[in-house]
């Protein structure tokens, strides 16, 4: 069976367009930075509807709430096989609320000790171009699809957007096993 997620790529409009990456958690990704943000996603069940687990895994990752529309950004299929569907969401907010969800591991390896880690360990707004260095190479198509399909961004900074808010709850669930073995890439 084919595994498959869904995130949204958040975006807001400064003195160029700006898109929001999420830095994964965890000691394989403690000391990387090229190439290994990504956009907000998770893994969804099939003949669930992606355009909610984009919501439901946004909002898990962050602890908040895109809710206003999306645009479809479409499916990659990554290297390993996963197809991940994506969604724009112009959205602003300040990355140093970031209130993430936790996944136990094993560290260091053989230890016998589980240590808590977050999923997300940071976000941040970048350019464009900034993001296109940083994102992991499988995903760097959405950034060119936002770029090509909303031309207003960089032209019409009164367009009106989707709204992010506070999430009142902490993402749910609290805690949760890890779906891939550490050091798999979240491409």
């Amino acid at each position: 069976m084919t595994r498959r997620s869904a995130g949204i790529l958040a975006y807001r409009r400064r003195d160029s367009l700006e898109v929001l990456l999420g830095h994964p958690g965890g000691p394989f990704w403690s000391r990387r930075d090229e190439g290994s943000w990504s956009i907000l996603k998770g893994e969804y069940d099939e003949g669930e509807d992606p355009e909610a687990a984009a919501r439901r895994e946004f909002n898990e990752e962050t602890g908040w709430v895109v809710t206003g529309p999306v645009e479809p950004l479409g499916e990659i299929r990554q290297r390993g096989g996963k197809i991940v569907t994506a969604y724009a969401a112009e959205a602003d907010f300040d990355p140093a609320m970031l209130v993430s969800n936790i996944f136990t591991l094993e560290w260091p390896p053989r230890s016998s000790r589980m240590r808590s880690f977050p999923e997300i360990d940071r976000v941040q707004w970048f350019t464009l171009a900034e993001a296109g260095s940083k994102v992991v190479p499988g995903q760097a198509g959405f950034l060119d699809r936002l770029a090509a399909g909303l031309p207003r961004a960089r032209t019409d900074p009164q367009s009106p957007g989707s709204t992010v808010v506070a999430s009142a709850q902490a993402p749910a669930p609290a805690v949760r096993k890890p779906r891939a073995a550490p050091g798999n890439s979240e491409e």
